[in-house]
């Protein structure tokens, strides 16, 4: 059984940040990739950014700049600084992990509870 806990979304003005934090938590062997994706009303779920086992970070056009996105392999967490939010970053934002269980050994892809970001203009 693997767990994602996410936490630090929240209301924010235009300009402001907010930190996301998403640790996963079980019978992990290996963490191929975490990141998160977000979903605003009415739109489809789009990926925002993700860290490869590597330490390779891809991140959205849209946030590029903004928000960065850092990872502590001791605590299988991910992190996420998003600066200069604006209105457009409103949406509820899920962590997802990519990884591989200890039993059995099989890559699985998880997702989080969900997290709402708000940002007021």
């Amino acid at each position: 059984q693997v767990q994602l806990v996410e936490s630090g979304g929240g209301l924010v003005q235009a300009g402001g940040s907010l930190r996301l934090s998403c640790a996963a938590s079980g019978s992990i062997f290996s963490l191929n990739r975490m990141g998160w994706y977000r979903q605003a009303p009415g739109k489809q779920r789009e990926l925002v950014a993700v860290i490869f086992s590597g330490g390779t970070t891809n991140y959205a056009d849209s946030v590029k700049g903004r928000f960065t996105l850092s990872r502590d392999n001791a605590k299988n967490t991910v992190y996420m600084q998003m600066n200069s939010l604006k209105p457009e970053d409103t949406a509820v934002y899920y962590c997802n992990a990519v990884l591989i269980t200890t039993i059995p050994r099989r890559e699985y892809n998880y997702w989080g509870q969900g997290t709402q970001v708000t940002v007021s203009s």
